[in-house]
């Protein structure tokens, strides 16, 4: 039970638990690879890791377009040979009541939220068919298990992204090609997630709680971790992660 030499692909690796999880992974012997849209906190991120003794490369990634992603995994491939996990961690939440009709945001958060994840679905599926294994791990939300005022756009994204993993989960397992699948469910984490948020109403509201209960992005990366080293035999598909004082 380790992730030691394990190839980590990470979307979203340039801030928040997508950085968290990508210096845990390494500083644990992972080998990680980064992509993100921000090149140079890609590259600071991944000279970090170097300094303290990890592996890391990246690539500039736009997850909403498929060949940005295949050629995300194509770095993998070269730098590292192989890969074993995809974290398709990238995401948007620009909450805002549904009568309030930021149609621009709705295309925005269905482009990162779901293509993107589909992409990164994709850009790995036949190598963890050839090889049969790999792990998918993707951001869902609580929002993606309850409902809430104020996030109905994003509540779907991230509901079909639940249901997307564990069709996934299935279909492998009927398949035989032991893909494990993981989605996390987070709640107040501190992250850039609310600077996305342009309505004034329901940014003060989101501020106000994170202000109040929020955690750091290294409790998910924890669990990130935790979900990487199991047993290949063992499939914990989902993790809610609440700050204590959440209610």
């Amino acid at each position: 039970m380790t992730v030691q030499n394990k190839v980590v692909i990470i979307t979203g690796a340039s801030s928040g638990i997508g950085e968290a999880s990508a210096k845990l992974l390494a500083a644990n012997g992972a080998k990680v690879v980064l992509g993100a849209r921000r090149e140079a906190k890609l590259s600071q991120i991944a000279a970090d890791i170097r300094q303290h003794g990890g592996q890391a490369t990246y690539a500039v990634t736009d997850v909403t377009k498929a060949a940005s992603v295949q050629a995300l995994v194509a770095t993998a491939k070269k730098e590292f040979g192989t890969v074993d996990v995809i974290f398709n961690n990238a995401g948007i939440m620009p909450s805002s009541p549904i009568s309030a009709l930021h149609v621009d945001e709705w295309d925005a958060m269905i482009d990162i939220n779901i293509k993107g994840v589909l992409n990164g679905i994709a850009a790995v599926m036949p190598e963890f068919t050839a090889q049969r294994h790999g792990q998918i791990i993707t951001t869902s939300s609580v929002a993606g298990i309850k409902s809430f005022p104020g996030a109905g756009v994003y509540g779907a994204t991230k509901f079909a992204v639940r249901n997307l993993m564990e069709v996934i989960r299935m279909e492998s397992a009927q398949e035989g090609t032991n893909i494990r699948t993981a989605t996390l469910y987070p709640a107040a984490i501190n992250t850039e997630l609310l600077h996305t948020i342009t309505d004034e109403q329901t940014s003060a509201g989101m501020k106000q709680l994170y202000e109040t209960v929020g955690i750091t992005p290294d409790a998910v990366a924890r669990v990130v971790n935790f979900a990487i080293e199991q047993p290949v035999d063992v499939n914990i598909s989902e993790f809610t992660i609440y700050p204590t004082k959440q209610a």
